[in-house]
């Protein structure tokens, strides 16, 4: 029976484009040329491994493979796959292909350089469960084990071949495993072990018979030499002739998983007291062959035996290979986790807190802070800094411009300073911050913003206190502001700090914005000066209350994201008058003009090089020109690698130009045209690449030019060849003349405008075709 329309997509282009990318550089993941993605997604959640042409080895999100030579591969939608979140993956040995299932029923076929997409189950209206639990290949058909039963993939037309509803009356059921033996279908469901002839039918229900524990859930079956053995509970039974018999169990021990070698069981335990974890081989009869440890393999979850290696999936650590007593690790380079706090870019490195919150309420998120340094993720939490061990949902972090340590605010845990090994802990005991008094869970020091304002005083937001803005002044003494407004649950967030150094904060709840002015005399309460942002004129103006982000631009102008789109904030001088409004900017789009984003949950804004802005929604991403007037470029999941079309927060690497979006399933990154030259930098300017390879089709990027100034490319001679304008700080050129055509090797001058208005010579480029 036929349940679902076929509809496949091969994206076999951009895959080969990317593919050769990861193999050179799986490890390193380096930075990409100008138009290119890169993603940043955690790989120590494994969650399966199966053997094929290669080691594949599933994590919660994305893919990696190990070849004979030990290379380490990277898949995700940057080099070709459809989607992210796995489910279970399978190979096939007939048709040498590795399936992907993801958590939303969408599937990949992936063989060599070609991803094969089949979305039917996905694109389904069909009602009820469909995650795929297991995959199970053999002979060119993936049988998906679902919660509507088992799908059939045909893996050589890449269509849905059939569907078997195996539940009583033909219902649905979840099926969390199939198996074979020579005669007989065997399925581990939420109802039991059901077995069905294979000379029958199998898309009739009624030819499937429960043969074991009727309204059990049994959640792994294998075979053995044709014997039936399963994972019940806690326990392993075998099934012969029958007859049921308990082989294995461990008090105070979970059982993950089982699998089965030539002629044993593997077994993924788990301590249901410590940390202790085992992966046992026992034979048939259930006597001990071996017991694996590793101080590594914390919370094994899965794992199979292949040319006398065991592979070990950790859910916690990575992927291990255990060969005659060794251990290899495989854990490719990225962060901890999934990162949705605030990101910020200085010093030529990312940093990202991975806290997360629930509606202003606490996760419990131990992912700490992730940093980005030349490449390489390095993670900063519980497991290598043991000051950290109760510290959760770090969602702020800030840099500090004296000493370069990190300033963290933790949701619930105070303020966080780590200088090297040092690390110091602020909460009320010992700085102004308060405990909560209006929200819940009241013993709670909340720090949900933080930034540095030009005399490099470290404000901070202190979310539910009384007096919830506190000030860590440069020489080390804190004080703390009542904001004098009424506002639900004293909630305050992210901090601002404007071109005139006064502190601009988002309160949350539906609220608006704050604006405070302590005319660079802190301890003087007498001049202070506040405002009010919300609705209405005169009153601020804002699309609305519910703000979720703001950003400053390179005029110095406030730009407010709100759920209903967007506000500009432009009156910086006068904006303690009430004729200082917010500005709803109006953009055209295709035959319409309307409010920018009007109805667009607006989550993150940034601004590049260029001042122009990116902005991040609930539908993905917009990059907008700098006075907001046009749409540059959209991007979300449907047309480009983005992750996910949830992005949650965004920040600009101002030296690449490389543009990094925190999504909701994880971070990916896009190497942008605009840049910031910092003032070390100024007078150098740097080609990349530089000479320009043979058959080179990319972007060539002249960067550390005059701000937004003109360059000229020009043959030795004088002949212009190409003039184009900077965006911020470079300038971009795809290597033809103003013809369109492409330009003949030799050595190319660049000359660029100074402040002055003269043209001036600021490097060469070497062309070789």
């Amino acid at each position: 029976m036929h349940y679902f329309k076929t509809i496949h997509f091969i994206r076999s282009i951009c895959f080969a484009v990317f593919l050769i990318i990861q193999i050179i550089a799986s490890a390193q993941n380096p930075l990409p040329p100008i138009g290119f993605w890169r993603e940043h997604l955690s790989y120590q959640n494994t969650i399966q491994v199966v053997a094929g042409n290669k080691i594949y080895c599933a994590t919660t999100s994305n893919i990696f493979s190990i070849d004979e030579e030990n290379e380490v591969e990277r898949y995700s939608t940057i080099n070709g796959l459809n989607d992210v979140g796995i489910s279970a993956i399978g190979f096939d040995d007939f048709t040498q292909q590795l399936v992907i299932a993801y958590t939303n029923s969408n599937i990949d076929v992936v063989k060599n350089n070609t991803v094969t997409n089949i979305s039917e189950i996905k694109r389904s209206s069909i009602a009820g469960n469909k995650k795929i639990n297991k995959i199970y290949c053999k002979n060119g058909i993936a049988y998906a084990c679902s919660g509507l039963g088992i799908i059939l993939i045909d893996l050589v037309k890449y269509e849905i071949k059939d569907t078997w509803f195996i539940g009583s009356n033909g219902s649905q059921l979840n099926v969390n495993a199939l198996i074979e033996t020579t005669n007989f279908w065997y399925a581990a469901t939420d109802d039991g072990i059901k077995q069905i002839l294979k000379n029958s039918n199998p898309s009739n229900f009624a030819n499937w018979q429960t043969i074991a524990l009727n309204n059990t859930s049994i959640k792994q079956i294998i075979t053995i030499n044709n014997q039936l053995f399963f994972l019940q509970g806690n326990t392993i039974f075998s099934l012969q002739n029958s007859v049921f018999t308990s082989i294995y169990s461990k008090q105070d021990f979970t059982i993950q998983n089982i699998s089965s070698t030539n002629n044993s069981i593997l077994i993924c335990e788990q301590s249901i007291t410590n940390d202790l974890a085992n992966i046992v081989e026992i034979n048939t009869n259930g006597s001990l062959i071996q017991s694996i440890q590793n101080n590594n393999i914390q919370q094994p979850i899965f794992a199979i035996s292949t040319n006398n290696q065991i592979w070990i999936c950790d859910i916690k650590n990575g992927l291990f290979k255990y060969q005659l007593n060794n251990f290899q690790h495989y854990l490719p380079n990225g962060p901890s986790g999934i990162s949705t706090g605030e990101m910020t870019v200085q010093n030529n490195a990312l940093y990202v807190a991975s806290g997360t919150l629930n509606n202003w309420q606490n996760t419990n998120n131990k992912n700490g802070i992730q940093i980005l340094n030349n490449d390489e993720w390095r993670n900063i939490n519980y497991i290598n800094n043991s000051n950290l061990d109760s510290i959760t949902d770090i969602i702020a972090i800030s840099i500090d411009p004296t000493n370069k340590s990190i300033w963290a605010g933790s949701f619930g845990s105070g303020l966080i300073n780590i200088t090297g090994n040092n690390t110091r802990i602020f909460k009320q005991n010992n700085s102004s911050l308060q405990t909560a008094t209006v929200i819940a869970n009241p013993n709670n020091c909340n720090v949900s913003g933080l930034a540095f304002d030009k005399n490099e005083n470290l404000w901070i937001s202190n979310y539910g206190a009384i007096k919830n803005l506190s000030v860590r002044k440069k020489d080390g003494n804190f004080l703390s502001f009542a904001i004098p407004f009424t506002h639900i649950e004293n909630a305050i967030s992210d901090v601002l700090i404007d071109d005139e150094n006064k502190v601009w904060m988002i309160s949350p709840k539906n609220n608006g914005i704050f604006c405070f002015n302590h005319n660079n005399t802190i301890e003087n309460l007498s001049d202070d000066q506040w405002r009010f942002f919300q609705t209405g004129q005169n009153r601020g103006n804002l699309p609305s209350n519910q703000v979720n982000c703001f950003a400053k631009d390179k005029n110095g102008f406030i730009w407010v994201g709100t759920d209903k789109g967007i506000g500009i904030i432009e009156c910086i001088s006068n904006v303690f008058t009430p004729s200082c409004n917010a500005i709803l900017p109006i953009v055209q789009r295709d035959q319409f003009a309307g409010y920018l984003f009007q109805n667009e949950f607006v989550q993150s804004i940034a601004v590049d090089g260029a001042n122009r802005k990116w902005i991040g929604t609930k539908n993905g991403v917009w990059l907008i020109a700098n006075d907001g007037n046009k749409i540059l470029y959209r991007f979300s999941r449907e047309n480009s690698p983005l992750l996910n079309n949830d992005v949650q927060k965004i920040t600009i690497h101002p030296t690449t130009g490389e543009v990094f979006f925190a999504t909701s399933v994880g971070i990916c990154s896009f190497r942008s045209t605009a840049t910031t030259t910092t003032n070390s930098e100024l007078g150098q300017v740097f080609v990349f690449p530089n000479p320009v390879p043979p058959n080179y089709n990319g972007t060539i990027a002249i960067r550390g030019v005059t701000n937004n100034g003109w360059i000229k490319i020009v043959e030795p001679n004088g002949r212009l060849v190409f003039e184009t304008k900077a965006l911020g700080t470079q300038a971009i050129w795809n290597g033809k003349n103003y013809k369109g055509e492409k330009v003949a090797s030799g050595v190319y001058l660049v000359l660029a405008r100074n402040e002055s208005g003269a043209e001036t010579l600021v490097t060469k480029i070497v062309y070789l075709q």
